[in-house]
């Protein structure tokens, strides 16, 4: 992948971070707000590695390995919608989405609370106004979040993540699953428990060949009518986004960190 200068660079503040270089694709694909996306990079290589959100390891590959991964598919949702992001971990997907899509609302739903407070010290350190945060399991989502796209990224095999998911989209809404080089074998094994589910349309997608080697593979599975009775059915803005208060809400059952 072509880069942005020839060597790694160090973080403004003096503190010795040493940064991945900034591929030239980050260009392309954020446009204006690729500085954005490159402070987001910052926090990752740092406090991301720090409170244990990412790996060490990962340090050098977080642009192509986790944030330009999860970009490319940014452009796969209508304007103005609502994308609620389970299991949002360090924000990859969700952060990434509120980067390069700043017409989106982004709804976190992280169970522990000490990545509810990263999260939070990230957003309100990049200055981003389209996140919520919901300190809550999926399961106890339910009833608090709907959005027409519920997305993920490596938390959970498709038939548990559907399970997850499912309640929480409107109608005619889908499921948007970035996973690895073998999902279409996973979605073949899972297909029919899928049906079962409720899912009307099973796919799998590529996105960003031109930039990434190995591009990024996602699962978009469809559903029809809404999966959860007694839940009013929303727009496209969705429900208990980031319009309705920013701040994190308090779970129903917490997980220990």
């Amino acid at each position: 992948m072509t880069t942005v200068g020839a060597a790694a660079s160090e973080t403004p503040d003096g503190s010795g971070l040493v940064l991945p270089p900034t591929p030239a694709a980050a260009a392309h694909i954020f446009g204006p707000r690729v500085e954005l996306a490159e402070r987001y990079v910052a926090l990752l290589a740092d406090t991301g590695i720090t409170h244990g959100l990412i790996g060490p390891r990962e340090a050098p590959r977080l642009w192509d390995r986790h944030v330009l991964n999860c970009a490319v598919v940014a452009p796969h949702f209508a304007a103005d919608s609502t994308v609620i992001d389970i299991g949002s971990g360090a924000g990859l997907p969700g952060l990434v989405f509120a980067i390069a899509r700043p017409d989106l609302s982004l709804l976190l739903i992280e169970p522990l609370a000490r990545r509810c407070r990263w999260l939070e010290t990230t957003v309100r350190t990049l200055g981003l106004t389209n996140v919520a945060i919901h300190n809550l399991r999926a399961e106890a989502a339910i009833g608090v979040c709907r959005a027409p796209y519920v997305t993920a990224r490596a938390v959970a095999r498709i038939d548990v993540l559907a399970r997850w998911s499912f309640p929480l989209l409107e109608a005619n809404g889908s499921l948007v699953a970035l996973k690895g080089q073998s999902a279409q074998r996973e979605l073949d094994e899972e297909l029919a428990t899928l049906k079962t589910l409720g899912a009307v349309s099973c796919t799998v997608t590529t996105f960003g060949a031109e930039v990434l080697d190995p591009p990024t593979q996602v699962m978009i599975l469809g559903v029809g009518s809404p999966q959860a009775s007694g839940t009013a059915r929303g727009s496209s803005r969705g429900t208990a986004g980031p319009r309705a208060g920013r701040r994190r809400t308090a779970p129903t059952r917490q997980a220990p960190d």
